[in-house]
């Protein structure tokens, strides 16, 4: 008799398309790296293909057209890229809170909320240069912005499939907590 604990993992099935989502500093961009290399998968990255398909950084892109124009070109990015059938997408930490985005990123993947406290995302953020929205707030400012947000936000975030806490979180952990759902 096989007494061995089958422990349900990724790499073991479809993964299909993997949308990481939550607040700016929370690690999207690195833990889609680290689970893309995890899974043999590709990384999509919605920002840096914004960045390549109209030719302007976000912070040039939100002084040309306001944050308006940016979510609207963001939203347009989400749903007419063309995914590969297995990858990893990082998106904007506003993503998830406009338009439908949330709604089509769950009917068209699985939704992982890299959730952690304001405190943490402070720490997080000190280089605040290319961020439109926090390039001038001291740590204080900062805080208070994204208790704000993260308030406003939270609604949309906690929609996702699968929510972690992103402090010290591990590819294997974050790998796991997906299969978990799957």
């Amino acid at each position: 008799m096989n007494t061995e604990v089958s422990h349900s993992t990724l790499a073991d099935s479809k993964v299909g398309v993997i949308f990481l989502v939550g607040y700016m500093g929370c690690g999207k961009s690195t833990k889609a790296k680290q689970l893309a290399h995890r899974l043999d998968c590709p990384v999509i990255d919605l920002d840096t293909e914004i960045v390549n398909k109209s030719g302007k950084t976000i912070a040039e892109f939100f002084s040309a057209f306001g944050e308006g124009g940016f979510r609207d070109y963001e939203s347009d990015m989400l749903k007419t890229f063309h995914y590969p059938e297995k990858c990893i997408v990082a998106t904007g930490g506003g993503l998830p809170c406009f338009f439908d985005n949330m709604e089509w990123m769950n009917a068209n993947g699985t939704t992982v909320y890299l959730q952690m406290e304001p405190a943490q995302l402070v720490s997080r953020l000190q280089k605040r240069q290319k961020r439109p929205l926090i390039k001038d707030l001291d740590d204080e400012q900062l805080l208070n912005f994204i208790t704000e947000k993260l308030a406003e936000r939270n609604p949309f975030y906690t929609q996702a499939k699968v929510i972690v806490n992103a402090f010290d979180l591990d590819a294997e952990t974050l790998e796991k907590a997906i299969a978990n759902v799957r």
